[in-house]
């Protein structure tokens, strides 16, 4: 399955994003350099056909939830 990177930029950003997903039952890489361009460390979220439905809204409701932890920021 493709690849979906989640931009985030700092490294420390994407190391605790990933901590936060993994507290909530799911396994989503950080990338960050020198895998990837300084300031472009990322997520990297890969979707497989078996996946549930389920599955998918859990890491919904997860991203969700974290994009609101960052909002409040």
């Amino acid at each position: 399955s493709p690849i979906i990177p989640v931009i985030l930029g700092e490294a420390e950003s994407a190391l605790r994003a990933a901590a936060f997903l993994r507290d909530h039952g799911l396994y989503v890489p950080a990338i960050r350099p020198p895998t990837v361009p300084p300031n472009s460390a990322r997520l990297r979220l890969s979707l497989m056909a078996t996946h549930t439905d389920a599955h998918v809204s859990q890491l919904l409701e997860a991203m969700t939830a974290l994009r609101q932890m960052a909002q409040q920021k």
